[in-house]
């Protein structure tokens, strides 16, 4: 039987009880229908993972016992960040959801000129809730037991100019680009990868992005729709520089 595994926005504390938050709860009662007696793992994002017993599963809530803390970490050694052109709907979330199974550290969302999603103040605030959704149960299926940090959606000359002093290399995923990973150095302050929407970056973003410090790079002779892209370079940087392989 799969390890069944819930992120709890909370204080854990060994040997003591637990009433499960309003989601947690709803999702161990109504989805998984989990009774009393079962076993479960639990972490709050913090830093390893509590293994525990639930003591009651009533109508409106779930209560658990927690047990050990064990300290275990399943964090890459390679820092990535990816910034992600925002997709539409499904493409996205599949993005979001590969990236953090991955090993991604953080993903910063950015407005292209070409991306066909557009955000005002409320879209934006439903937009974080549901993408926190998708990393939360992303970590909970890989095991991962710390939050990537997911930022606000922002323009993507905003971001350019915010990331102009960082040390981490800077790569643009191109299509049509010779320059491959395995040809660059041993990244030391880990890596920033940038994936553009459904019709690409737009000349004057490619320009820009290259002028601030970017460089490209292609992923070989086929071109990748971009909900793949980012998953197969994060894959890739992974497997020469990361945990896996």
């Amino acid at each position: 039987m799969r390890e069944i595994r819930i992120h709890v926005d909370a204080p854990l504390v060994p040997d003591s009880e637990l009433t499960l938050p309003p989601d947690a709860a709803r999702h161990v009662a109504r989805v998984l229908r989990l009774k009393a007696g079962q076993s479960l793992t639990l972490f709050n994002g913090r830093g390893g993972e509590y293994a525990a017993t639930i003591v009651d599963v009533a109508r409106r809530e779930v209560r658990v016992q927690v047990d050990a803390h064990d300290p275990v970490e399943r964090e890459s050694p390679l820092a990535i960040t990816l910034v992600q052109a925002v997709s539409r709907g499904k493409h996205m979330d599949y993005t979001l959801q590969k990236a953090v199974e991955l090993g991604v550290q953080r993903i910063v969302p950015v407005l292209s000129e070409h991306g066909q999603v557009r955000l005002d103040d409320q879209r934006t605030q439903n937009k974080q809730s549901h993408w926190h959704g998708i990393i939360v149960s992303a970590c909970e299926q890989s095991g991962r037991n710390r939050l990537p940090e997911l930022q606000a959606p922002c323009p993507f000359d905003d971001w350019l100019a915010a990331a102009a002093d960082t040390d981490a290399s800077r790569l643009l995923l191109e299509p049509l680009s010779d320059r491959r990973l395995r040809g660059l150095p041993t990244p030391t302050a880990g890596i920033v990868l940038v994936s553009g929407p459904e019709g690409g970056f737009s000349p004057a973003e490619r320009d820009a992005a290259l002028a601030a410090g970017c460089n490209g790079i292609g992923l070989g002779p086929r071109v990748l729709r971009t909900e793949t892209a980012a998953p197969a370079a994060i894959m890739a940087c992974q497997a020469l520089w990361g945990d896996l392989g």
